[in-house]
């Protein structure tokens, strides 16, 4: 028996997409450390860049030693570094926080499609590192103000059991509506932070973008986070429940990209898979029916914009082909 078998497809696949996440999170780390004005900030992202930088090039062997071709993913070519500043007042530690987010579900993930130990070990170092800087960001944002905690709510002080079907009510305008349970407002709450932050960061993409179909596919992003924000926010209220969001962040007046069309639009791509996934999970831990119907909905307005999102980056050549079979 060989020493180390050969990558499995679903490696190989795993192996992939980790590259292509990887070095547009590095190309758009290097221009947020150029142009950040905390010096705390700057330490994060610099000790962050560090520990991922490596990454890529373990993936590249890997794909080198098995005679397999290496992706291209996004060079240095995608990121300008000496273009403005896009975002100011600390957006730069909300997005990466929301990219360690994205990659703590990713590697996770490629645990359990990984056989082969030495992918299995690497997935699992890429794992430890990601919750570490998540935690890192989170604390860094709080203490900045920058970010806001969930609503506090009495704490229970009993426990029970669902006695009745009108739990589940609340799809049709005649039926009344419980007040949310604490995973729904979680899911609720969660789903709010999320797009208020994406919806920031589109902006940006769509006031620098080159192409004139990228520049409206990212308007027409924006608008579909910020309707998102303001329908689930809706649910909260009803229930008598604020929603604290903290200023964090805002985009400056450039016009100069600090990325090409194609990482802007691929990174885009990237938090509607996740905005589908995390969207799926709440739906299926929410009892009350207004809220699956509700989600449901925003998932196939993600789904159906990410669709156009592929055919633009396959009309102008953006789109790497993943492996064969």
């Amino acid at each position: 028996m060989p020493d180390k078998p050969a990558l499995s497809s679903s490696e190989i696949a795993v192996l992939w997409t980790t590259y292509q996440q990887k070095t547009m999170f590095l190309r758009m780390l290097e221009y947020l450390i150029k142009h950040a004005d905390d010096a705390k900030a700057k330490t994060i992202m610099e000790d962050l860049h560090e520990e991922t930088n490596v990454y890529p090039h373990k993936i590249k062997t890997m794909f080198q030693e098995e005679g397999a071709s290496v992706p291209i993913g996004f060079t240095e070519e995608d990121v300008h570094l000496d273009a403005p500043k896009l975002y100011e007042n600390g957006f730069d530690i909300t997005l990466v926080r929301m990219i360690k987010e994205i990659s703590m579900g990713m590697h996770t993930l490629s645990i359990t499609m990984s056989y082969r130990e030495d992918v299995i070990e690497m997935f699992q170092t890429l794992t430890a590192i990601t919750q570490k800087y998540y935690a890192i960001c989170t604390n860094y944002l709080l203490e900045k103000g920058q970010l806001t905690r969930p609503p506090f709510v009495p704490m229970p002080k009993s426990v029970g059991f669902i006695k009745d079907t009108s739990y589940l009510g609340g799809i049709t305008p005649m039926s009344k509506s419980r007040h949310l349970n604490m995973v729904e407002v979680a899911n609720l709450y969660h789903g709010v932070e999320a797009n208020v932050a994406g919806s920031i960061m589109i902006d940006g993409f769509a006031q620098v973008a080159h192409e004139k179909d990228a520049r409206k596919f990212f308007e027409r992003g924006s608008q579909i986070a910020k309707d998102i924000v303001h329908d689930l926010s809706k649910k909260m209220l009803e229930s008598k429940l604020q929603v604290p969001i903290a200023s964090n962040g805002n985009v400056t007046e450039s016009t100069t990209a600090p990325f090409s069309d194609k990482l802007m639009m691929y990174c885009v791509s990237l938090f509607c898979s996740f905005s589908v996934g995390s969207g799926s999970i709440g739906t299926a831990f929410s009892l009350r029916n207004d809220l699956p119907a509700k989600m449901v909905i925003i998932m196939q307005d993600i789904f159906a914009y990410a669709h156009d999102g592929a055919k633009i980056m396959i009309k102008h050549g953006w789109m790497e082909e993943p492996p064969q079979t």
